[in-house]
């Protein structure tokens, strides 16, 4: 059984409640364990991931959060540059699955949080169980 941390900005509180519910939904099907840890916004996320990575307590990580499109470049900065920062920790070989949404409207954000719909948390936690067991595969 592995162990999970799911890292969440918590900033639209109801997307983010029905992407959690995705991705715990995701990681006890696979009959593994989490913990929930939140942050400030989405460019936290992967220095969260990256803390939590050396305290060796877990064995994958969930990235959820929500980004809208705003009136202002904010948009373009906070989504390339978590996604590049988690990016990043993927290469140094650790198995995280990337559930921020980045949208132009929170209709859209909706039908990728919904457990009966896309399913994004879930998708998001998928990845991350894939990656962990691609991972101890490689490592033989």
């Amino acid at each position: 059984m592995a162990h999970f941390l799911i890292v969440e900005a918590r900033f639209y509180d109801h997307l983010n409640d029905l992407l959690l519910e995705g991705a715990r939904a995701a990681i006890k099907a696979a009959g593994h364990s989490h913990e929930t840890l939140t942050v400030p916004g989405a460019l936290e996320i992967p220095a969260a991931i990256a803390m939590a990575s050396e305290t060796q307590r877990y064995d994958g990580y969930v990235a959820i959060g929500v980004i809208i499109r705003g009136e202002t470049y904010h948009f373009e900065v906070v989504s390339n540059e978590s996604a590049r920062a988690i990016m990043a920790l993927t290469l140094d070989g650790l198995p995280i699955g990337n559930g921020i949404l980045t949208v132009e409207n929170e209709a859209q954000a909706l039908t990728r949080a919904k457990k009966d719909e896309k399913d994004k948390g879930g998708d998001a936690a998928r990845a991350a169980i894939t990656m962990l067991e691609i991972s101890e595969k490689l490592a033989g």
